[in-house]
């Protein structure tokens, strides 16, 4: 399954309009990340990234991008960057996450996933660096995403 979303990834962000296809079959088979309408920008093995614009369906009662929204973005990334990485015969869930809110979400955010490669083989808790940051460069969240990575059970 690992090979199936890199290997869509890498197909289609080289033509037109390959990002925008990418990101709508992303939440086809993940509906639940259509609420932010994610663009990914980015998937590779031990790194993902995509921006969740800012628009009223996300935003909170300040104007500002909601937390949670914020939280889908980053989960988004995390399951673009696991499912790119995952070794073959392995399967993830993901176990917990830790956030820290460090400033308003004013603008579109590009919402960033990353992990050590040796953490892989070290398993099976896999901690993901995860982080949303502001179109001036400003981090707005950050933490950490902990999937549970195990042998992927006999068919």
């Amino acid at each position: 399954m690992a090979s199936q979303v890199l290997g869509m990834w890498e197909r289609l962000r080289v033509v037109p309009g390959g990002e925008r296809v990418f990101s709508r079959a992303f939440t086809w088979r993940a509906p639940y990340f259509r609420s932010i309408r994610p663009r990914f920008v980015q998937v590779s093995p031990n790194y993902a990234a995509l921006v969740l614009p800012k628009r009223r369906a996300v935003q909170n009662h300040i104007g500002t991008v909601h937390a949670i929204a914020v939280c889908n973005g980053l989960e988004a990334a995390m399951g673009a960057l696991a499912e790119a990485t995952t070794p073959r015969g392995k399967r993830w869930l993901p176990k917990g996450m830790e956030v820290n809110y460090l400033a308003k979400s004013t603008s579109d955010l590009t919402c960033s996933a990353e992990t050590d490669p040796g953490a892989w083989s070290a398993g099976p808790d896999v901690p993901v660096k995860v982080k949303a940051t502001r179109d001036d460069g400003t981090v707005v969240v950050e933490g950490t995403i902990h999937l549970w990575v195990t042998d992927r059970p006999a068919s």
